[in-house]
């Protein structure tokens, strides 16, 4: 399955986050009116800024499936990690938002307590959100989309502010009206965490970030290569989903032509089907003499 393959399976994912936010939106904004929920409606508020969310993490990755052309000789695949980026900005608005808007609630003097309907509203699209969640996450694993995985968090994220409004509407049943704010501000501080999670791996990628540990992987695997003598330098970095490797390797001086490339074949194949990486460059230096004893 190429990349190109998981980019179109990822909006599949997208559209469905899309569709669920705005069916859940609208459900709880109706149901808010109804029973004068202030949590309902701020819950049903913040499905509506996810909707732009997804539609966000939807538009990077159809950008990341259009083909190379003369100014994105590399494609633009980058366009994937940017909508993750996105996904983030808007998650810390939202965690910040639900923050400072469940503090004023703590000091309301004549609070008033919705009908459980609007709690029951709220459990039902929490259970639906992390539907969405788990199918997402599973995707995202599957075709390593890291803005599928964001739209996942923020899927997770929205399904724990549900909870914490049906917590809230529950406890104001029996006149415990502080447990409203204070599962909200719990809620908001998760998501602020994960927004922030988010946004630094995305920063981290588009800085040409690579992890150490993961470095040493390719390396050890390059190195085990029947032929390979030395690797004097090796890069990796980030395009979207898919890692992008420069290496180079040395090879008895010996060799000729063919037998060279069939080196930097089997070295692609072991990088496919070990790290599920298509694009490796690779140079092939001499090793010395001298170097090898």
């Amino acid at each position: 399955m190429d990349v190109y393959t998981n980019l179109k399976q990822g909006e599949r994912g997208a559209w469905i986050s899309i569709f669920a936010y705005v069916f859940c939106s609208i459900l709880k904004i109706g149901v808010a009116i109804l029973t004068g929920s202030a949590a309902l409606m701020a819950d049903g508020l913040n499905n509506t800024t996810d909707v732009v969310a997804s539609v966000a993490v939807l538009i990077g990755l159809r950008i990341s499936r259009k083909p190379r052309d003369r100014d994105h000789p590399y494609g633009h695949f980058r366009a994937e990690t940017i909508a993750a980026l996105v996904a983030s900005f808007i998650m810390l608005y939202v965690g910040i938002d639900v923050i400072t808007g469940a503090i004023p609630s703590m000091f309301n003097p004549d609070p008033v307590a919705p009908g459980m309907i609007a709690g029951y509203t709220a459990l039902a699209t929490s259970v639906i959100m992390f539907g969405v969640y788990r199918y997402n996450l599973k995707l995202a694993q599957k075709i390593n989309s890291q803005a599928l995985r964001a739209a996942a968090q923020d899927n997770r994220s929205d399904a724990l502010v549900s909870i914490g409004t049906f917590i809230g509407i529950a406890g104001a049943q029996f006149q415990l009206q502080w447990l409203d704010p204070l599962a909200a501000v719990v809620v908001g501080v998760l998501i602020i965490k994960t927004g922030w999670e988010i946004f630094r791996e995305t920063v981290h990628r588009l800085t040409d970030g690579f992890e150490e540990s993961k470095l040493e992987d390719l390396r050890s695997t390059i190195a085990d290569i029947n032929g390979v003598e030395r690797i004097s330098d090796i890069k990796a970095r980030y395009h979207g989903s898919s890692v992008l490797v420069d290496v180079v390797v040395h090879v008895d001086p010996e060799l000729n032509v063919v037998e060279s490339h069939t080196i930097t074949e089997e070295i692609e194949d072991r990088m496919r089907r070990d790290h599920k990486i298509y694009d490796v460059h690779i140079h092939i230096e001499p090793e010395h003499e001298r170097a090898r004893e």
